[in-house]
């Protein structure tokens, strides 16, 4: 009898750490790219961690750790390589020509998941032009693996110097066909956006897997896609919510992460204007990981590369019905806000969170219709 079970992916990942990094730090960083990983559905069976204030520029890693991950991978039949950084062109060459395996870098590995995630054709047309543009200074024998997984245009077994060129050629051509065609969606995404102008706007902002989605489902109630898995949402979504008598628009977008990679944020731009463009963020927390505030940090960052780090924010602390908290308002980073502790998973303080997103948005609402009186519900 034919086995048709498919054979698991496995890989082992690698990182180059400062010589002062705590343990601690270290191990919440493998313990994200295994979680990027295993959502590749690829297993992780080992984890490499090399001390190094730079980075080799020849192969990213030591000749000795070099020569330990070879052993191993060879050894285990192990046929990915995951590190935690990106590498250069000339590194992944380098690495690909001494360990012949499959090798990924963190912006490789992320723009694979979110084309594995990417449902509409906006989404999916912003990850192919990120992707390609990633891919193109890069051209080795990853690229006819990856197509041959797409069913994309160059299939064959080895590519030499003349077939990366041509291949070279046809990620240009395609580049310039996804820009054309992406900036025929924006323009319509855009006039979408302006017919809402009349109506306060709301979007979800957080690191990935906080429970933006699940908070999303709760506060539209409808069924909105949730589960506890990284970039679980790409795909921009808008509902109208009513709180209190007051309408708005709340919007959930992709999640953000350390180190997402350039082209992605250039490629989702558009879908970012859904968080530049709003009245109000909810800021979604997992309260639970133990690296919250670096995820904070992380989340403003973007947001102020994105031009909206000065929007009205709520911060929002999910999922404390995994640790015990007094409620307090915190004061992350230097800055107050209005703040709220809650549970998506047992609706914990969800009442609290709608008054307060009801109170910001009567703001707004009263600045977009200052006769307006507003009814009290009684």
């Amino acid at each position: 009898m034919i086995d048709t079970k498919k054979e698991v992916e496995t890989c082992v990942i690698v990182a180059v750490t400062p010589k002062n990094q705590s343990e601690e730090k270290t191990q919440e960083l493998m313990d994200e790219l295994e979680f990027l990983a295993a959502t590749m559905h690829i297993q992780t069976k080992k984890a490499f961690v090399q001390k190094l204030e730079h980075p080799d520029p020849r192969s990213f890693i030591g000749k000795g750790k070099l020569e330990e991950i070879k052993i191993f991978v060879k050894a285990e039949g192990i046929k990915n390589v995951i590190f935690d950084d990106d590498l250069t062109p000339s590194q992944l060459r380098n690495l690909e020509k001494e360990l012949k395996v499959r090798i990924y870098d963190r912006s490789l590995l992320i723009l694979e998941i979110f084309l594995n995630r990417a449902q509409t054709a906006q989404a999916r047309t912003q990850v192919e032009l990120a992707r390609y543009q990633y891919l193109l200074p890069r051209l080795t024998r990853m690229w006819t693996h990856l197509e041959r997984q797409r069913g994309g245009t160059s299939t064959r077994g080895g590519a030499g110097e003349k077939e990366i060129e041509t291949d070279r050629r046809i990620i240009r051509d395609q580049i310039n066909v996804l820009r054309k065609k992406l900036d025929k969606i924006e323009t319509q995404a855009a006039t979408r956006r302006k017919s809402r102008s009349g109506i306060t706007r709301v979007a979800l902002v957080g690191y990935t897997n906080a429970g933006k989605s699940s908070l999303m489902r709760l506060l539209s109630k409808e069924k909105v896609y949730a589960k506890d898995e990284l970039f679980a949402t790409v795909d921009s979504t808008v509902r109208k919510v009513v709180i209190n008598q007051l309408p708005f628009l709340l919007s959930d977008t992709v999640g953000f992460i350390r180190k997402l990679p350039h082209n992605l944020i250039e490629s989702f731009k558009s879908t970012l204007e859904e968080v530049k463009e709003a009245d109000i963020l909810l800021h979604v927390i997992d309260y639970s990981n133990p690296a919250y505030e670096d995820h904070i940090k992380v989340v403003e960052q973007t947001l102020e590369e994105i031009g909206a780090a000065n929007i009205r924010t709520i911060k929002v602390f999910n999922k404390v019905d995994k640790v015990e908290t007094n409620g307090e308002q915190k004061a992350i980073n230097g800055k107050s806000y209005p703040s709220v502790f809650v549970s998506a998973k047992t609706k914990f303080h969800l009442e609290e969170l709608r008054n307060l997103i009801a109170k910001e948005v009567e703001k707004v609402h009263m600045k977009i219709y200052p006769n307006y009186l507003r009814q009290e519900v009684y």
